[in-house]
């Protein structure tokens, strides 16, 4: 698929810069210190995110890619998307489909950082032999030289990214209230820009999004899909209560679309590779909120009655000491809750 006119312009790429830094200031207003403490208290849960996020999205999207038939280009692009962390976008749809915020901030956290390390390994990883298809096509086309993924630049796209976290906490450190508007603010952003970038793109280039082949579309649906699946069933797998299967859920298959934005801006060339690669996760971003809303209506009705059998527990902690145990009558919990009527996270609310 060829782009025959400038994809973005100055003014797109301006909001899009604008967005990432609030979205990312944003984030980094939500975390505070404790936050860092909780991964280690709730390392079950994240490291179960770890290998549903760092495990099996990148696996996923390296085999939606292949079943198929991505072109290069868009192949790299989907994995990309596959190795990034999660973001403040999937703790807000987490605290609307009453799953565990702290279980989701505490992934979020860990993924980002993780992904400094984890994403060179997982690019060079999966896409080694697209990359090749790519400098092979190159050269058929008379141009001198050899793809390669831009390691280096992406390590330095995740860590400028990473900035305006840092300025966050810091404000979040020193004025709560300013935090809460910045954190409020940061998903309902990326929900807006993203709508704004696809109006635009629909009214300058409609005949873009007709010329998409149905093969993108699926594999921009299919991944946000397959990772919600997989997220939820290998955490029942491993046991886990339903707010927190809900939580790793969204958390994997919500990835962190503006900081791919980001890394295909800083990372690569201005060539028709790169409108390639934007293309994809422009359409990723746009569909993965779709989606997501969808999910979170199923999660949250679903989740009604054992959120509110957490809330009561923690309304008994409150009113009578964090030693106090919940009884219920016999047959009043179903079986996925009955051995944890609290589900709570913190340490007193685990029986």
């Amino acid at each position: 698929m060829e782009f025959d006119t400038q994809l973005l312009y100055a003014i797109d790429e301006a909001l899009l810069g604008i967005m990432i830094l609030i979205i990312m200031f944003g984030m980094g207003a939500s975390l505070t210190i404790d936050d860092f403490k909780a991964v280690v208290r709730q390392f079950r849960g994240v490291l179960i995110g770890f290998m549903s996020q760092f495990g099996a999205m990148p696996l996923v999207a390296l085999g939606l890619a292949i079943v198929l038939d991505l072109d290069p280009a868009f192949a790299i692009a989907l994995i990309l998307i596959g190795c990034l962390p999660g973001g403040t976008t999937s703790n807000m749809f987490t605290y609307f489909s009453r799953g565990s915020v702290a279980l989701s901030i505490s992934m979020t956290t860990a993924s980002t950082i993780m992904a400094l390390l984890m994403m060179p390994i997982l690019l060079s990883l999966y896409t080694t032999g697209f990359t090749q298809q790519l400098s092979e096509a190159l050269f058929a086309a008379g141009e001198v030289g050899e793809f390669v993924i831009p390691t280096t630049n992406i390590i330095i796209s995740l860590v400028l990214v990473l900035i305006p976290v840092a300025g966050g906490m810091i404000l979040r450190r020193f004025s709560p209230g300013w935090a809460k508007t910045a954190e409020d603010t940061a998903g309902f952003m990326a929900i807006i820009v993203i709508l704004f970038l696809l109006g635009t793109l629909f009214i300058r280039h409609g005949d873009i999004l007709i010329r998409t082949p149905w093969q993108l579309y699926a594999s921009a649906i299919g991944l946000g899909l397959c990772g919600f699946l997989f997220g939820f069933w290998v955490s029942r797998l491993f046991g886990l209560q339903p707010i927190f299967q809900r939580a790793i859920s969204l958390e994997t298959g919500i990835q962190n679309g503006p900081v791919s934005f980001a890394i295909i801006m800083l990372s690569f060339a201005d060539t028709p590779v790169r409108d390639q690669m934007l293309w994809l996760a422009i359409l990723y971003s746009a569909f993965i909120v779709m989606t997501s809303s969808f999910i979170t209506l199923y999660y949250r009705k679903k989740g009604r009655f054992d959120w509110e059998v957490y809330r009561n527990t923690v309304v008994h902690n409150r009113l009578f000491g964090k030693d106090y145990v919940t009884h219920y009558p016999e047959g009043f919990l179903p079986p996925r809750i009955a051995h944890d009527p609290s589900q709570g996270t913190s340490l007193s609310q685990k029986r």
